[in-house]
């Protein structure tokens, strides 16, 4: 009896065991499960919204003085219509602004005019973007990249949902590739070009690259202007003011222009030698470049194919001004087949 009660005590303990083993998995099973839906919780917390600021720098001045007119640009879209110039070819294109002295409403005001050149090319005409202005000592060319800016293919309207890649699209535009993170900002033909850029989260002195932008064309088959100039920009620093002028080494004697500019006020009397240094220095840096750009051309010239060449004999730049209407100014007396100092001028003007 005491072996049977002994062998009834143990399997009853076991039993106790077993259950208090498995409610005790059951009740670790049901805290990981509370713990998870905690941390589920805790992760599905609903994020607080971004703020936006209004930026108080005047970036846009020159887009409003541009949109203040209805700009029709029927031209252009008749050009890409069946029998236009631009029909089936595959188009570049960019924007650029003209201020003119245009008559509007019986008197006569400078207006920024809004431009369009369209080049027609088997390939992108260049991945560089040319930057200079009056107030930089030197031109820079930097890659389009750089700045943010690349050859976009444009969509229309019925495709926007459509994958790019698949569209085979035969125009592109010149465009900023740099994420807009403002909510929304004003349309724009670009500060000098046809970009649309979130200027907003620039600073200031990245900005000022954008306004002095110009696309960049190098035509290797055609010599360029600057490696037959013989002219340098001159920008001495100096206490008072800067002396800013324009030394041609072939026509002007250094001394004697150097004399010219004393005379005038223009520079001090005890900076002649420094300045002469320091056109001299500028001077050897242009005969530098000048020689890198003819040898680049050569080598460039003989490392082309045949088809290059063809495609840069057949290449055509148009230049597309606004059409008349009744609510904008009247541009006809202003056109003017120069693009930039890169492209030089249209092959056509419409």
């Amino acid at each position: 009896m005491r072996k049977g009660g002994k062998r009834k005590s143990t399997s009853q303990k076991q039993e106790t065991e077993v259950k208090a083993s498995s409610s005790s998995q059951e009740n670790q099973k049901e805290n990981h499960k509370l713990t998870s839906q905690a941390k589920r919780a805790k992760t599905s917390k609903p994020q607080p919204q971004l703020e936006y600021f209004e930026d108080k720098r005047n970036l846009w001045d020159q887009l409003d003085s541009v949109y203040q007119f209805n700009w029709n640009f029927l031209n252009l879209e008749e050009a890409f219509e069946e029998g236009g110039r631009l029909y089936g070819k595959k188009v570049y294109l960019f924007g650029c602004t003209e201020p003119q002295l245009v008559p509007y409403k019986g008197e006569n005001k400078v207006i920024c005019i809004p431009v369009v050149v369209a080049v027609v090319s088997p390939f992108p005409p260049s991945d560089k973007i040319g930057i200079n202005s009056v107030q930089r000592e030197a031109e820079e060319i930097v890659p389009m990249k750089q700045m943010k800016m690349d050859w976009v293919p444009y969509i229309p309207l019925e495709n926007r949902d459509s994958q790019v890649d698949r569209l085979q699209s035969q125009m592109f535009i010149l465009s900023c590739t740099q994420r807009r993170p403002t909510k929304t900002a004003p349309p724009s033909p670009g500060l000098s070009i046809g970009i649309r850029v979130a200027l907003k989260q620039r600073k200031i002195d990245r900005l000022k690259k954008y306004e002095y932008c110009l696309p960049y064309f190098y035509q290797p088959l055609k010599e360029d202007e600057l490696e037959q100039s013989t002219e340098v920009q001159i920008i001495f620093p100096a206490a008072q003011k800067p002396v800013f002028c324009e030394f041609d080494w072939e026509l002007d004697e250094l001394d004697e222009f150097t004399d010219q500019l004393i005379e005038a006020d223009e520079l001090d009397k005890d900076k002649k030698d420094a300045f002469k240094e320091f056109v001299k220095e500028r001077v050897r840096e242009a005969k530098k470049a000048n020689r890198q750009a003819r040898e680049a051309r050569k080598k460039a010239l003989e490392e082309m194919s045949e088809e290059t060449k063809a495609a840069f004999v057949n290449m055509r730049f148009y230049k597309f001004y606004p059409v008349p209407t009744p609510d904008t100014p009247d541009v006809s007396n202003v056109k003017a087949p120069f693009i930039n100092r890169y492209y030089g001028k249209a092959h056509e003007v419409l």
